[in-house]
Order: C-alpha cells, then sequence, then structure tokens
C-alpha cells in the first residue's frame, strides 16, 4: 500500500439516479413523471380497459414543472415509467445581479450564485419589487432531472 494521499471528487447527489422507475398505473394525478426527457406534474390520467389482446393502457396528460409546456403519454399500466426525484428548498435571497442571476444564502451559510431568475412573469415582478422595496425575501428552489428553478416566494417581512 502507498502513502500517498488520495482525492476525491465530492459529488452533491453521491451518483444517485436522477429518476426511478414506477408501474404507470400506479401513478396518480399530481404525482410526477419523466416524458420525453422531461420532468413533468401529471394534471390527467385515464386507463383504458384492455382489448382482445394486450395491456390496459395509461393515458397521462402532464406539464412540464421548468417550462410549463403540457406533454402527453400513452404507457401499457403493467410497464414502467420513469418517476423524477423532485427536491423544494427554501433560500433566502441576498442579492439580484445585472445579469439576471441571483445570489441566494443556503441554510449553512454558504452562497447559491447559479440560479437565473424565473421565466415566469408574475414571478419575476414580485421578486424584483420585493427586493427594491428591501423585504426580506426567501425564495422556494425546485430540482429535479439536474434542473433548477425558483417556482415561489415568500416574504418574511422587513430587513
Amino acid at each position: 500500500m502507498s502513502d500517498e494521499e488520495h482525492q476525491f471528487e465530492s459529488k452533491a447527489d453521491a451518483g444517485a439516479s436522477k429518476t426511478y422507475p414506477q408501474q404507470a398505473g400506479t401513478i396518480r394525478k399530481s404525482g410526477y413523471i419523466v416524458i420525453k426527457n422531461r420532468a413533468c406534474k401529471v394534471v390527467e390520467v385515464s386507463t383504458s380497459k384492455t382489448g382482445k389482446h394486450g395491456h390496459a393502457k395509461c393515458h397521462f396528460v402532464a406539464i412540464d414543472i421548468f417550462n410549463g409546456k403540457k406533454l402527453e403519454d400513452i404507457v401499457p399500466s403493467s410497464h414502467n415509467c420513469d418517476v423524477p426525484h423532485v427536491n423544494r428548498t427554501d433560500y433566502q435571497l441576498i442579492d439580484i445581479s445585472e445579469d439576471g442571476f441571483v445570489s441566494l444564502l443556503t441554510e449553512n451559510g454558504n452562497t447559491k450564485d447559479d440560479l437565473k431568475l424565473p421565466t415566469d412573469d408574475a414571478l419575476l415582478t414580485q421578486i424584483k419589487d420585493g427586493f427594491g422595496d428591501g423585504k426580506d425575501l426567501v425564495v422556494t428552489v425546485m430540482s429535479a432531472m439536474g434542473e433548477e428553478q425558483i417556482c415561489a416566494l415568500k416574504d418574511i417581512g422587513p430587513k
């Protein structure tokens, strides 16, 4: 054995998968599903009966959680679908830069500077107005499949 110290690059997700399999027949409304490699929230599920030959089919109508596009998929109910690991985390807003990036304070006191302002106009104006007024704002960041986006805002009072 050598006496050298080995350096390992640490990963936040510890190599965990971005999705997990779940049987299509068990996915319900307001659950999550991956359609066309996008993390989506299911808004409608309908199941067709089995025909003379073949499987019952599940028809999913879902909305992409990051860009709001409507996607549809039809899967045999006995087959597995990919379900994304979706996390929501709250951060305190510290600063908004001119190039559209936000500076956020994490729970352990570090800053997170790699997130852009949301594309949703209503949320964007709420964040800019609240920050301009000097309010203490807490933003909720949704992350799934390697993507992150600000999805909600809470006002915790003046600074």
